[in-house]
């Protein structure tokens, strides 16, 4: 579901920043081979991810949930010079194409993928994380929070998608995935540890900010 007219996203992706040749390639590239293709990020969010980035200008930055890697190349722009970004995808099916266009970019040695369950890597990883994006199998969204807290620094922000759910969040709560992103909504807005807001770009994007 997409919460704002479909002319006015058009007109606010035509005056945003323009995007990198390897990304539209992946973007093309994804719509014409993987049977789900809306779940990459797209134009719009990925600048706005883009700019999350820039601004924060974070060391080290964790995704979990990589899809075809748009999200991972979007935040890798704001990096610090030596910073580092890990994303993590459960299907190792993806991989080429992955680093076929981490490959392509400028981003190649500082981007590093790892295949697996998030929920046993994120644990050991040694690194704490300035900016972490959450796109992942949304029934564990809470479970993946629990165990990225004690993971970010102090004022580290969590940016979780598809917090709306297509609408469903409001009243199709017997939607199992639908309830277990409420939950994990009504979390995250009850937990002293952070504070959050939820902004209905596309299926709704959370970022939440540790205190």
């Amino acid at each position: 579901m997409n919460f704002v007219n479909i002319k006015l996203e058009e007109y606010s992706i035509e005056n945003s920043m323009d995007i990198p040749q390897y990304l539209m390639d992946l973007e093309r590239e994804t719509n014409l081979t993987k049977l789900m293709p809306q779940m990459l990020s797209g134009r719009l969010q990925g600048r706005l991810l883009s700019i999350l980035s820039k601004i924060i200008n974070p060391q080290n930055i964790l995704e979990i949930g990589t899809f075809t890697g748009y999200s991972a190349l979007c935040l890798a722009e704001g990096l610090r010079e030596n910073g580092k970004l890990i994303t993590l995808e459960f299907d190792a099916e993806l991989k080429t194409i992955i680093d076929k266009y981490i490959g392509k970019s400028p981003y190649k040695n500082k981007i590093q993928l790892i295949i697996g369950d998030a929920l046993k890597i994120v644990p050991e990883l040694a690194e704490t994380f300035d900016l972490v994006f959450l796109d992942a199998h949304k029934p564990d969204y809470l479970n993946y929070y629990k165990t990225l807290i004690p993971k970010m620094k102090s004022s580290g922000i969590i940016v979780a998608d598809n917090v709306l759910w297509s609408g469903k969040v409001i009243n199709e709560l017997n939607d199992k995935t639908a309830k277990a992103i409420d939950d994990f909504n009504k979390f995250v807005k009850n937990d002293k540890q952070t504070e959050n807001i939820i902004l209905p770009i596309r299926d709704g994007l959370s970022l939440i900010r540790k205190i």
